[in-house]
């Protein structure tokens, strides 16, 4: 069960979520889990969780009219950075373009790379989600691929 609350946890961050309100909201979806358990599919524990966090940071934003979607910087304790300038350096820059290059693709496409690539979801985990059919997210997911290549090496034509 922690891992799966680290998953959601980390999707949460990578969506922009501030860190706190990311606790708190997988402190409810912990919450409900324990509550309603034994009427959720063990398939679909993970799925489940996800749109209870979100449900719960979506709800907590329109009763306080919060910003939404802050993108924090990661924080890394002093000692690492004084160690690996040029190795932390070079993953921002990584990770920046794989961000402007995410943000170039149309939103169902950066959220599907996200949640496949990064949290490793199945296509069923996926599909369930989202809301849409299996064959639905491997076909986007297809196409999400091609286009995030395209640009990948129009990018590297251009330098």
């Amino acid at each position: 069960m922690n891992s799966e609350l680290n998953v959601v946890y980390r999707y949460l961050l990578k969506k922009g979520i501030p860190h706190t309100d990311a606790e708190d909201a997988v402190q409810e979806a912990a919450y409900k889990y324990l509550r309603f358990s034994d009427s959720i599919h063990a398939s679909k524990v993970r799925s489940w969780l996800i749109r209870v966090s979100l449900n719960y940071y979506y709800d907590q934003y329109r009763k306080n009219k919060k910003h939404v979607l802050h993108f924090e910087e990661k924080i890394v304790d002093q000692q690492r950075i004084e160690e690996l300038p040029e190795l932390l350096m070079i993953q921002k820059e990584r990770t920046m373009e794989l961000n402007s290059l995410l943000s170039k693709l149309r939103p169902l496409f950066s959220e599907l790379i996200f949640l496949k690539y990064e949290l490793d979801l199945s296509y069923i985990e996926i599909a369930q989600l989202l809301g849409i059919s299996t064959s639905s997210v491997k076909t986007n997911l297809f196409r999400a691929r091609r286009k995030f290549l395209k640009l990948y090496e129009e990018g590297q034509h251009e330098e």
